[in-house]
């Protein structure tokens, strides 16, 4: 079990990489994390839905990812009110305190029965804590942390944020706040996000040991934001490339979900990722992306409020592209409609007005992933990604179908403004160097090559990177004999 001193402290880093190096020695590994809370979600190929970390530390197990390796996913739809995704289909929506009155019970039992069920085809599970184990006004509810490595006996290691400052302290005083049977599970503390002289840093490692009698497994170096981020805040540390042959304007929606959508993008060496805040000034970047939304009607709402829609349609009208991925879809159209009250107050909203769309919101989640051939502008391109939305679409006037499945995007006659409500889309290296070239050929830049292949190689690069990284600096050997 990793858990951490404080969110962000490299619990999904360390969890990853783990679940790579044993993987590598012949283990067959699952993650686990008991009750995740992010906006950033992937579909199973049953049609669950689970944190994107966890499938991704699924991938660096080398095993497909199943609900049972988050069987808690809470998407935040604000003023303190989350969805809670239990086993990996809707479950309801509720306030937090409603949440800890009326769901510690039967989220309690999910976790039970997904750590049977794993326990059953694998030999090995890498689990992850959230936040912190400490927080002692709720540790009497935390579904996450320390009951499940109490549940399982499991060998924990404790994970410490070094870069933010007070890591000592925060080690300290988390084990000193454990109870004392949660503490004598704590195997090893691992330093974090080290910058320097480790030299420096030895006499403070000496001084901890002594003091908690817990030996320092490790000292991970800065490795940078080598990972899929978990939550919105994240886009706020992110580095922006300073040059770029072609300039991205990523919309940082208030409840913006998915958007490791764009990780292929930032990936991309002749692209620069710019994400802009509603207020700001949108400018003249060759593309801009809505992306997808927990609410889409809030985002929309705000989009209006702030003026950005009106710079959108001016952007639009002076010749800018435009795409909209799920809730982006859904914000492009003439009008959503709500009349449930699925995200709030029921009624029909104006939506931008950029392409003949008519949603209705309201009916069961879509969940699942799709195999498609694109239609337009390239045609027989195969495209994977998943559909994860609540509303139907319906197409009110002619457009450019971009699949063989017309319900999974459109384009408008003149080009400009495209959608789709595909998940994973730049996860196509053809469709994602395509529609780049399609942006180049409007600025008289070359073509880049379309023969690449899809990003999950390149995830492969960047996970055996990370898990040879942590093996240099972690003592992972000595975790094992004890789990």
């Amino acid at each position: 079990m990793v858990v951490g001193t404080t969110s962000h402290a490299g619990k999904s880093l360390l969890t990853t990489a783990l679940c790579r190096i044993y993987a590598r020695q012949g283990w067959r590994v699952a993650p686990f994390k008991g009750q995740n809370m992010s906006l950033n979600s992937y579909v199973t190929a049953t049609g669950g839905e689970i944190g994107y970390a966890q499938a991704v530390q699924a991938w660096a197990a080398g095993v497909t990812p199943w609900v049972e390796m988050n069987p808690i996913l809470l998407k935040p739809q604000g003023n303190m009110i989350s969805q809670v995704i239990l086993k990996g289909q809707v479950a309801g929506t509720l306030k937090a305190t409603d949440y800890y009155q009326q769901f510690f019970d039967q989220g309690w039992q999910a976790i039970q029965d997904s750590l049977e069920c794993l326990a059953r085809e694998f030999d090995l599970l890498v689990c992850e804590g959230a936040g912190s184990p400490a927080e002692i006004n709720l540790k009497h509810r935390d579904l996450t942390n320390m009951r499940v490595a109490a549940h399982l006996g499991a060998a924990t290691l404790l994970v410490v944020d070094i870069d933010r400052g007070g890591a000592f302290a925060h080690v300290v005083g988390t084990l000193a706040l454990l109870d004392s049977p949660e503490r004598d599970l704590i195997r090893g503390i691992v330093i974090n996000k080290f910058r320097g002289d480790q030299s420096l840093l030895d006499p403070g490692i000496t001084w901890l040991e002594d003091y908690t009698g817990i030996p320092v497994l490790g000292v991970i170096p800065w490795l940078g934001e080598v990972l899929p981020a978990e939550d919105s805040l994240d886009l706020f540390d992110r580095p922006t490339r300073p040059r770029g042959e072609v300039e991205l304007v990523v919309l940082r929606l208030p409840r913006i979900a998915n958007f490791t959508d764009f990780d292929p993008l930032e990936a991309e060496p002749t692209v620069k990722v710019r994400y802009l805040e509603p207020t700001g000034v949108l400018g003249q970047p060759d593309a801009v992306i809505i992306p997808g939304s927990k609410t889409t009607l809030g985002d929309l709402r705000v989009l209006q409020e702030t003026g950005l829609a009106e710079q959108l349609r001016e952007y639009v009208a002076s010749g800018g592209a435009l795409l909209g991925i799920c809730g982006g879809l859904q914000m492009l159209g003439e009008k959503v409609c709500d009349p449930l009250g699925v995200e709030g107050e029921a009624g029909e909203y104006p939506g931008l007005g950029l392409l003949p769309l008519h949603t209705t919101m309201g009916g069961t989640k879509i969940a699942r992933q799709r195999q498609v051939n694109s239609l337009y502008p390239w045609s027989g391109l195969p495209v994977a990604g998943y559909e994860l939305h609540h509303g139907r679409t319906e197409v009110l006037r002619p457009c450019h179908f971009l699949f063989d499945d017309p319900t999974l995007g459109v384009a408008s006659p003149t080009h400009a403004v495209w959608s789709t409500y595909l998940h994973g889309i730049f996860d196509n290296g053809p469709w994602r160097r395509s529609w780049l070239n399609h942006l180049r050929q409007r600025r008289g830049l070359g073509n880049l090559p379309t023969g690449i292949a899809n990003f999950r190689d390149h995830r492969e690069v960047v996970l055996n990177h990370l898990a040879d990284a942590v093996a240099e600096h972690l003592d992972w050997q000595r975790i094992l004999p004890s789990v």
